[in-house]
């Protein structure tokens, strides 16, 4: 038995494009659908209640394409909308848990840094996760505002003295707490990965949601045969709610690859 569905991948913007790539990674004979919700970006600092009605309309503009599985590539989703999986008529992960069980698999003294929208740190998701596994662990987390922003401004290079500064002030109290292991909390930021590792050191492990999901969608869909079993490349086929171009620019080097134009459809959310 197999399904040749496409895997359905949405997030508030271009972010979710790093979860993309690390299923594409390990599955590559996978079909993908992205929706990124570019004209409501940023998701993190809206409250709870939009945050979960977006949630339910991008999830349903997937269900509309025929996807076989859904994947919430987004922190701020994944922390204070995941109850809208429920309701789903196909299975649903978020991002969290999944990197929480890596940090709490890779850290050594117990000390686990969160970076994270305002949404995210709020809901203290990740903490929760963490404590349901390592009980006595040390969590110290910061929401990171204008990480998001930066990266859909294409403002990431490692040594743009913007994107150090703010990383330096942003990862603080994680360094003074000596945390070991670092969970990216947002799928924007390890875009910015360069800059963060110059900030904490080699030491200090990084914990990216996108490895850790596509891991366990992996795993789960090889459990139920749900598995694309083509030798083929799975094709890619990528949604968004505002302007093509400025979304084609940055995701092919968020993905490492050029993308084509009739990749790239613009789709209006609210009346679909």
């Amino acid at each position: 038995m197999f399904d040749k569905r496409a895997i359905g991948v949405f997030d508030s913007g271009l972010g979710g494009l790093t979860v993309v790539k690390e299923l594409s990674r390990y599955m590559p004979s996978e079909d993908i659908i992205y929706f990124g919700d570019t004209g409501r970006v940023p998701y993190g600092t809206r409250s709870n209640e939009i945050i979960r009605r977006y949630a339910r309309e991008d999830a349903e503009f997937l269900l509309k394409n025929n996807v076989k599985l859904i994947i919430a590539a987004c922190g701020t989703v994944s922390s204070v909308a995941s109850d809208i999986g429920v309701d789903l008529d196909v299975p649903f992960f978020e991002v969290v848990s999944h990197a929480a069980k890596s940090a709490c698999n890779v850290t050594k003294n117990g000390k686990i840094g969160v970076l994270g929208t305002s949404a995210t740190i709020r809901s203290q998701k990740h903490a929760e996760y963490i404590k349901s596994i390592l009980p006595d662990a040390q969590v110290v987390s910061n929401s990171c505002t204008v990480f998001v922003p930066l990266v859909e401004e294409g403002w990431y290079a490692d040594d743009d003295p913007i994107v150090v500064e703010t990383a330096k002030r942003y990862l603080k109290p994680i360094t003074d707490a000596e945390c070991d292991t670092v969970i990216l909390g947002c799928t924007h930021y390890p875009v910015l990965k360069g800059a963060i590792k110059s900030v904490v050191g080699d030491k200090v492990t990084l914990i990216e949601a996108g490895t850790s999901t596509a891991i366990a969608v992996k795993e789960f869909l090889k459990e139920n045969s749900m598995e694309n079993e083509s030798c083929n490349v799975g094709k890619h086929s990528y949604f968004v709610s505002d302007r093509p171009n400025s979304f084609k620019n940055i995701a092919s080097v968020l993905l490492g690859k050029k993308i084509d134009d009739d990749e790239i459809k613009q789709v209006d959310i609210s009346k679909l």
